[in-house]
């Protein structure tokens, strides 16, 4: 796979939730910080995103997309001023549709304006979080507007088409949607990140050299890379290379290449029950010694105790 859906693949812990609601003022939810990731869309009317700490708050319209890439607390109203509800979480800890004050399919004569959200929410690891994501500031703010990432707005009509109305094989297609949406979520970001300001990943992932570099990695991690085949790949010279790589990914080619072997080492460990030399091919390791070595350096344990989960 390419580096973002490797990315997310080795973060990823169980299956996304998401919900269609709709909302007549004043209606608010306070969201408690989560180890996953979430998202709101408003499909019509507005919304206000109160960050956590007193951060400014966030006016939301019609077509706005909100990505919280790090779980912290918020809230989400129909106005800063509004009466806000405590959102308990679900016991996988997804997020539930936000609080609606007015149970009734009818709404209130005297409700306030009618606000439709799409709300969801993302199982991911915190414990190897790739760089790619841990790089994203605490709110990600993509508003709607002409021609604006039509590829995201595609998916969330799909999503929300779906969510109004399950048919068969929506249980499939939700979390499917979902994936697919998350993806597009990242891309925009990047897209937009790479041309106010491409450093760090956004400008890694915006440069052919470095690019092509990740994808040799990434594409066959068992490899034994050196700087200057890197470099080969990249189309530059072994110093010139090395250089552009850790100025923009954050750490040398071979200090990248060593942490994302273990990442996908650990991967295998827990969620397969290949046997110990096959997870060390598949992390570069001819030796399971040297494996279980540099595992334990990276891990704080032995990879047999890491995947009984009891470290």
């Amino acid at each position: 796979m390419d580096v973002l859906s490797d990315a997310i693949a080795a973060m990823r812990t169980g299956r996304p939730h998401s919900s269609r609601t709709r909302k007549h003022a004043p209606w608010g939810g306070r969201f408690p910080s989560t180890e996953g990731a979430g998202f709101h869309v408003v499909l019509k009317g507005s919304a206000w995103l109160l960050p956590r700490d007193d951060a400014e708050p966030v006016r939301l319209g019609a077509g706005d997309v909100v990505f919280l890439a790090h779980g912290y607390r918020h809230s989400l109203v129909d106005h800063p001023g509004s009466p806000v509800e405590d959102v308990e979480l679900e016991p996988d800890g997804s997020w539930p549709p936000v609080p609606n004050p007015n149970p009734n399919p009818d709404p209130r004569p005297d409700a306030g304006p009618e606000t439709l959200l799409l709300c969801g929410a993302y199982q991911l690891s915190k414990t190897r979080a790739h760089p790619l994501l841990t790089e994203l500031p605490d709110v990600v703010h993509l508003p709607a507007g002409a021609g604006a990432h039509p590829s995201l707005h595609a998916a969330v009509e799909l999503l929300a088409a779906e969510l109004a109305g399950p048919q068969p094989g929506s249980d499939a297609i939700v979390p499917a949607l979902l994936d697919t949406l998350l993806l597009y979520l990242l891309r925009a970001w990047w897209l937009q990140e790479r041309a106010d300001e491409p450093t760090g990943w956004a400008g890694a992932m915006g440069d052919p050299a470095i690019t092509a570099a990740l994808h040799a990695i990434h594409a066959d991690p068992a490899h034994p890379w050196t700087v200057g085949e890197l470099g080969a790949a990249a189309g530059l010279s072994r110093a010139a290379f090395a250089r552009r790589f850790t100025a923009l990914v954050g750490q040398p080619p071979l200090a990248y290449l060593t942490w994302w072997r273990m990442t996908t080492a650990g991967r295998l460990l827990r969620k397969h029950d290949a046997p110990l030399r096959t997870v060390a091919h598949h992390a570069g390791y001819t030796s399971e010694f040297a494996f279980a070595k540099a595992f334990k350096r990276e891990y704080g344990m032995a990879p047999g105790q890491y995947r009984r989960g009891t470290g």
